[in-house]
């Protein structure tokens, strides 16, 4: 009844909220009228899609981008300052090939503070990405990412490290 729920309310109050500066706040009334955490200064596009909010997690200043889907049939957690940009898809689930009928499997996702989870990126179940990390753009994450470090490519796979205060 709650998935029922909070796809009406999605359709009808979250997805057409305009992109204006006064309806982020509008945003994450409706998320945690759901469930979810939502800390200060959270901003939400109204086309990114959350399949269950009472799952998420959003720290001070987080951001998910234009057309983001949040796939949180486990719990997906940004720390304060984390960005996810537009057309990313956080994964928490999959199925387990190696055993009859495939059974479903879930693991959450963590994005550190100050991260950035950069356009177009698909984050598998159960990775962490470590504060301040970077993860390029169109990349695929299948694996932690290390604190600072700047990865790239399908599978993604470690290009930098960024310095301190930047």
């Amino acid at each position: 009844m709650a998935r029922v729920a909070w796809g009406l309310a999605w359709a009808l109050l979250f997805r057409f909220s305009p992109r204006l500066p006064g309806f982020w706040a509008w945003r994450r009334f409706l998320l945690r009228c759901f469930g979810a955490t939502v800390g200060r200064g959270v901003r939400v596009y109204p086309s990114a899609r959350i399949w269950a909010p009472w799952n998420l997690t959003l720290g001070d200043r987080s951001l998910i981008g234009a057309d983001c889907d949040i796939y949180s049939v486990a719990p997906v957690s940004l720390d304060a300052g984390a960005w996810v940009s537009q057309y990313s898809y956080l994964c928490t689930a999959s199925h387990e090939f190696r055993e009859p009928g495939r059974p479903m499997t879930c693991r959450s996702i963590h994005i550190g503070a100050d991260a950035w989870v950069a356009a177009d990126v698909f984050i598998g179940p159960g990775v962490n990405v470590g504060p301040g990390a970077t993860v390029g753009a169109r990349s695929s994450v299948f694996k932690d990412v290390a604190p600072r470090s700047v990865v790239g490519g399908n599978p993604a796979r470690p290009l930098k490290r960024r310095r301190a205060g930047r």
